[in-house]
């Protein structure tokens, strides 16, 4: 029997991918690629955006005309805000919602005749546990689902529900996994990671503290956490002497006060800019690397006029000067209360505004680089070779290249940028 797996969206969606291979390998299937015939087509589907939802669709379409007798199964946020439609499409065998993502592996195995029984704890019956195993030196490990949030513009604790996660101790045999397979890095990830704890009763940096204690692993980056979840015990925390990097991605969405109240967001610029300030001041000393910063913003969101746009424009700019900035134009989603909202920014604008930060992410990517230069850092080798040459992401993200050495794969080397 072949399996063929995609994904569309976030890590946490290639994280559960991943998890899915490898019940499906353990249980004797073939993993093959996308475009080759399986006997199963596996899609986990994203719904961020109306684009996302559409490339969903295809890819169902797409594999029932490569293999109109194969299984064609669909999990993901789409598969959970849009089951019933998702039925329509010619060929889908079974859509798996945010709660039943536990039973993708023993429920396909079973309508392929394969004994997929799996002993299920009662704690993981909805957060299914899962990192991605297909990189030899990073793997994404995720340690939380869902969000109680509920922002104006976001469809996330409808696609994956509430705020939940599995307990510390699952967690680090997860981890624990990820080193026996000889992968040295690790990104936590999450839809609201730095929210951890909300089912188990635990912190998010008593998962810090007992993963840091995992052998293997040489490092942890956070891949996403809310400004106002940085708590100062965690950053110093972390800059007491730990395996975790000067590395942070932090979602703003808007720096203006005036669209972040609008939308629901949990913070101000002040905080924001304040929690910044004290990472930068408990982490950055004369000659050593600079934090590294990437910062999630939304352009376009209902009611943003040149102006608001143009403060968070000079926000990013003047104040926060991040290493990068991941940028989205806001994608309107049926059943949200954003999507209501009068004063809706025409997508030509949207356009141009996102060009903009764009500009503006290659202009402080570039000092981000410059200023770190002449320091020291380690770097993590990759196996990856382009035109004779390697690469690697220094603790603080910053990537470099070096002539190809086999014996450098998946090893830390202590360089100067």
């Amino acid at each position: 029997m072949k399996v063929a797996l995609t994904t569309l969206g976030c890590k946490l969606n290639y994280a559960e991918t991943s998890t899915y291979e490898r019940g499906f390998v353990a249980h004797g299937l073939e993993v093959v690629p996308w475009n080759k015939q399986a006997d199963v087509y596996v899609i986990n589907t994203c719904a961020v955006t109306e684009t996302a939802e559409k490339k969903s669709r295809n890819l169902m379409r797409r594999a029932h005309k490569l293999a109109p007798d194969a299984l064609i199964i669909v999990t993901g946020c789409y598969a959970e805000l849009k089951k019933e439609k998702l039925y329509e499409i010619e060929g889908v065998s079974r859509v798996f919602g945010a709660a039943e993502k536990q039973r993708v592996v023993p429920e396909t195995l079973s309508l392929l005749s394969i004994d997929g029984s799996v002993k299920t704890d009662g704690f993981a019956v909805e957060t299914l546990p899962a990192f991605s195993s297909g990189e030899r030196t990073r793997s994404f490990l995720k340690v939380q689902d869902g969000c109680n949030n509920f922002c104006a513009y976001c469809t996330v604790p409808y696609a994956r529900g509430r705020s939940r996660n599995i307990p510390i101790c699952e967690v680090v045999k997860q981890a624990e996994q990820i080193a026996a397979m000889g992968i040295k890095e690790v990104v936590l990830t999450g839809v609201n990671t730095g929210d951890f704890g909300r089912t188990t009763g635990e912190s998010f940096l008593d998962l810090l503290k007992a993963l840091d204690k995992v052998e293997g692993i040489e490092r942890y980056r956070i891949s996403s956490i809310e400004p106002n979840l940085i708590t100062e015990e965690i950053v110093d925390w972390i800059a007491s002497g730990t395996k975790f990097q000067r590395h942070f991605h932090i979602p703003l969405q808007s720096g203006s006060d005036t669209l972040l109240k609008k939308v629901g967001r949990r913070y101000d610029t002040a905080l924001f800019a304040s929690r910044i300030d004290y990472i930068r001041k408990a982490m950055e000393h004369p000659g050593e690397p600079k934090v590294f910063f990437g910062i999630d913003v939304i352009v376009g969101l209902p009611g943003e006029t040149e102006e608001l746009f143009l403060e968070t424009y000079n926000f990013l700019k003047d104040r926060i000067k991040p290493a990068y900035l991941h940028v989205f134009p806001y994608s309107k989603r049926p059943g949200t209360r954003a999507a209501v909202m009068p004063d809706q920014v025409q997508d030509s604008v949207k356009t141009e505004r996102v060009a903009r930060l764009e500009a503006l992410c290659s202009e402080l990517h570039d000092a981000f680089v410059a200023e770190n230069k002449g320091l020291p850092e380690l770097v993590l080798w990759e196996s990856s070779v382009k035109d004779g040459m390697m690469a690697g992401y220094t603790g603080n993200y910053i990537r470099v290249e070096k002539t190809y050495d086999p014996a450098l794969v998946n090893q830390l080397e202590a360089i100067v940028l």
